[in-house]
């Protein structure tokens, strides 16, 4: 390698600390707070899975994150919010990713870890309208497809799935209990 292509490594290497140094001083102008602390804990964890190539297209073996799923190459490959709402994904599920010949993505869970069954609250941060689930004193983000399909309120009662015998940021909803009394929704007859 050549001082000068050294040289154009270090220099994209300090352009881009100061673009992310510049993209979290503006965050936190907007009161947005760091959301690149997925980012860090994704690279943090251990690069699980296979990778191979046959007649049906590439496949890739890999752990989802509780949102995506992360190749043994270290890649994110986005998982649709509606397939890891529907499989009620886990943080530490093994995904199997089809790249079919035309460009399909088709995923299937292969290795369910073992998961937790917990009680929660339904939140929602103001700020960036995001819904989070108090459970056992820990803030859990929650796919924004899953409280959308169980129609979702702040306060309601979150029945989520974590993994057993790990930490995450995230969990997967299993049901929603409603907070509105079904007095409330229904009309009493004249005559009572």
């Amino acid at each position: 390698m050549t001082d000068a292509k050294l040289a154009k490594i270090k220099e994209a290497i300090e352009n881009a600390q100061s673009q992310l140094q510049l993209a979290r001083q503006l965050l936190n102008e907007l009161g947005v707070g760091d959301i690149t602390e997925d980012l860090d804990q994704s690279a943090e964890s251990p690069l699980v899975g296979t990778m191979s190539e046959g007649p049906e297209g590439k496949i890739i073996e890999g752990q989802f994150d509780g949102q995506n799923m992360i190749g043994p190459d270290g890649k994110q490959y986005s998982v649709p919010a509606n397939y890891a709402s529907k499989s009620k994904l886990v943080d530490g599920d093994t995904l199997k990713l089809t790249i079919t010949p035309d460009g399909s993505f088709v995923y299937k869970q292969i290795g369910p870890i073992d998961r937790q069954r917990l009680i929660g609250t339904l939140t929602r941060d103001e700020q960036t309208s995001e819904f989070r689930v108090l459970a056992n004193n820990t803030s859990y983000k929650v796919l924004l497809a899953s409280i959308t399909y169980f129609k979702g309120e702040s306060g309601d009662e979150v029945v989520v799935l974590v993994p057993k015998d790990k930490q995450s940021k995230w969990a997967a909803v299993e049901n929603i209990i409603r907070k509105t009394g079904a007095l409330a929704e229904t009309e009493l007859p004249e005559d009572i």
